[in-house]
């Protein structure tokens, strides 16, 4: 029986048949109207969208709200607790570049971060010497979306390059501040991707412009105190299938310009010593051919996957000659040992790796050769690699954290091995790790492949399938969900629940092949990875079907709306949170934002009839059937240019149209945010307190 009472009558969205024939084949999509034809536009300013979607959208968000009600106290209650974990008034332990160290604050209330810095070697917690060089708070003030692309420091300190976006859009505005005075310079750079890479003398930088189809396809130099109109084309890349940044280097020899695409890569890269010189490239550009560069001084280092090396390997090449004809092995290949980046120091190359499924970092003497890996002992952990910001250092930085185990940062002397323990995160309302149980298990699937899944609950918990269940998967795009710490889901194990995440096929949580075993013709082994994994959470008894929530956000909305396909009966929830379900529409449109970049993960269905086969064959919007769906929460942001607003809209109506059990199918549309939901740290925890409650009404427990 429903869990949901006396809701009014639904939304229904009107049927206006759209027709649309490729390779012989003709489908019809009643809700394609609900995709507004001046997006493009309407990413810039939403007021301009469409009255009848636009009411459309705000009566999904009524309905949504009705069915909801009843659960305000709870996510109120969720709200406070996961805010009572956060120290409001935390600091980043300053990183030391130069004459100074430069970190990040909030303060008590404070959505967003204050950007800061000290003299470098003096006492970090002294906050009388702290200069706040940017006050996201105050940057941000009145708008009803705000989002920080950071602060970035010219080489001389003398200025910092910041952006933001204040639609949800993720067109990022950029301006230059002076970092003794405050103010900012009359230089405004818009429509960027959100950051760029200083000149060394700190008189200009380079950037990258989004198109209309909000593509990063040109990069410019901007000498400050001239107009944007003015800005001299550095390079213009005209695949709208690649994606393109622009960074620097730690020794400031070089201006790297790196693109690339889901399984090929191109450096080019522009001397700092001529910046109005054409950039140079390194190695060009073939299919399958990934690699990315780091400087060693007279070397570049390179991590690639060139000859068959498909967990990569790390190679060098002299800095006056770095084409792929002068590459020379230095770290070599290691069948299931996945390379996932790296990094050079004047005494020291170091890697961050992932073998038999779990991170570590290993550091290599230049001169002599000798490696070491820091080494770690629970079963299931998260880490993070951020080195340093200084090329002459041999002290890196990296954070460890489990799933019961509170984030902690280090300072590693390479050199003397010397472990520092610099920060514990701290949780202000509480936290005993021993309270809570954290293991890893292998859920075998279809095809007999183990599938990792990574479980979280109380001590006390009863192990006998009574226990509800959070699942989370995403599995895409070589993307691996950590096992670390966080303290949002202590509220769902704290009431009972067991949290879990699979880490299925289609991520790099088993190698590089584990994510070729999840894309293309192979996407399918993703879904029925997920479904695995609650198999046998079923059968193992730490929960059962009829209390499994699933939670996915993007490409694991993609996710949750093929197991709610393909095993609806299994689930008595599911949340699906910006949720790229109208694939196959999505990679017919070439003029999406993220549709020809995307066509080496999904297949290129224009193209290709055998994909357009494969994808039809598991689109959530177009496997919809007359079945029995559990109740159903679907989330979108109006200015989305990820996975656009009309995805979840189309999913939802073409699900609440066919069916045939009782439970509702929700939405519910952020129409002041795009693809990461509110921008706030604590209007991000509403969002989160909402989730949950939903799984919580979902699974009885209210």
């Amino acid at each position: 029986m429903s869990v949901f009472k006396n809701l009014p009558e639904a939304p229904v969205a009107a049927k206006k048949p759209v027709t649309d024939t490729r390779h012989g084949i003709t489908r019809t999509d009643d809700y394609a109207w609900l995709r507004a034809d001046n997006w493009q536009a309407m990413f810039k300013d939403p007021s301009i969208l469409d009255p009848e979607i636009r009411k459309h959208l705000e009566a999904e968000n009524a309905y949504m709200n009705a069915a909801m009600d009843d659960t305000k106290a709870l996510q109120k209650t969720l709200f406070a607790e996961m805010r009572g974990r956060i120290k409001e008034d935390d600091s980043s332990v300053p990183v030391k570049d130069g004459p100074f160290a430069y970190g990040s604050l909030y303060v008590t209330g404070g959505e967003q971060p204050r950007y800061f810095r000290i003299p470098r070697d003096a006492d970090s917690k002294d906050e009388t010497i702290r200069h706040v060089l940017l006050d996201g708070d105050k940057e941000g003030e009145g708008k009803s979306y705000f989002r920080l692309a950071g602060l970035d420091h010219s080489s001389d300190h003398s200025r910092g390059l910041w952006g933001y976006d204040d639609k949800g859009s993720e067109y990022f505005t950029l301006k230059v501040r002076d970092l003794s005075t405050g103010e900012d310079l009359a230089d405004v750079i818009e429509n960027t991707g959100g950051g760029g890479a200083w000149a060394p003398d700190g008189k200009s930088f380079f950037y990258t412009v989004l198109d209309d189809n909000h593509r990063p396809s040109k990069i410019f130099h901007h000498v400050l105190g001239t107009p944007q109109a003015d800005d001299r084309l550095v390079y213009e890349e005209k695949d709208p299938g690649f994606f393109m940044s622009v960074g620097g280097s730690l020794i400031d020899d070089f201006i790297y310009i790196d693109i690339h695409d889901h399984e090929t890569s191109e450096y080019r890269l522009l001397s700092t010593k001529e910046l109005t010189a054409e950039p140079k490239l390194v190695a060009g550009r073939v299919i399958g051919l990934e690699y990315e560069m780091t400087e060693g001084g007279d070397v570049f280092y390179i991590l690639t996957n060139a000859d068959g090396a498909k967990d990569f390997k790390i190679m060098e090449a002299p800095v006056e000659a770095p084409g792929k004809e002068n590459w020379r092995e230095v770290v070599p290949h290691k069948p299931g040992t996945l390379i996932l980046s790296h990094m050079a120091y004047a005494r020291h190359l170091v890697w961050l790796q992932r073998r038999e499924g779990l991170p570590e970092i290993v550091i290599r003497d230049r001169k002599t050769g000798e490696e070491h890996a820091i080494a770690f002992a629970e079963e299931a952990y998260a880490l993070g690699l951020s080195g340093a910001a200084e090329y002459e250092t041999d002290i890196i930085r990296f954070s460890y954290s489990s799933m019961t185990t509170p984030s902690q940062l280090f300072d590693y002397d390479m050199a003397t091995r010397e472990r520092t323990l610099l920060k514990t995160q701290e949780v202000p309302s509480g936290h005993n790790p021993d309270d809570y149980v954290t293991r890893r298990i292998f859920a075998p699937s279809w095809d007999g492949t183990k599938v990792p899944v990574t479980l979280l609950y109380r001590k006390d918990t009863p192990l006998d399938g009574s226990a509800p269940c959070l699942l989370y998967g995403y599995g895409a795009y070589g993307i691996t969900i950590p096992a670390g710490f966080n303290t949002n889901c202590l509220s769902l194990a704290d009431r009972g629940f067991v949290y879990a995440i699979a880490h299925i096929r289609g991520g790099k949580d088993r190698g590089f092949s584990w994510y070729e075993d999840g894309k293309m013709a192979k996407k399918t082994n993703t879904f029925k990875d997920f479904i695995a994994a609650v198999d046998y959470l079923n059968q193992e008894k730490f929960t059962s079907y009829a209390n499994i929530v699933a939670e996915g956000g993007s490409a694991g909305g993609m996710l949750m709306g093929a197991i709610a396909n393909m095993a609806p009966e299994k689930f008595t929830g599911i949340i699906a949170a910006v949720p790229f379900v109208d694939v196959l529409n999505t990679m017919l449109d070439d003029t999406l934002p993220l549709t020809p970049p995307e066509w080496p993960e999904w297949g290129n269905p224009i193209d290709s009839r055998e994909f357009y086969d494969i994808i039809a064959g598991y689109s959530p919007y177009d496997n919809i059937e007359a079945k029995s769906y559990p109740a159903i929460l679907a989330l979108g942001g109006l200015t989305d240019p990820r996975v656009t607003y009309w995805e979840p809209a189309k999913w939802v109506a073409r699900l609440r149209e066919k069916t045939t059990g009782n439970e509702p199918i929700l939405m519910k549309t952020n129409m002041d945010a795009g693809h990461g939901g509110a921008s706030g740290r604590f209007q991000r925890l509403e969002e989160i307190a909402f989730e949950y409650a939903f799984a919580i009404k979902v699974a009885g427990r209210m």
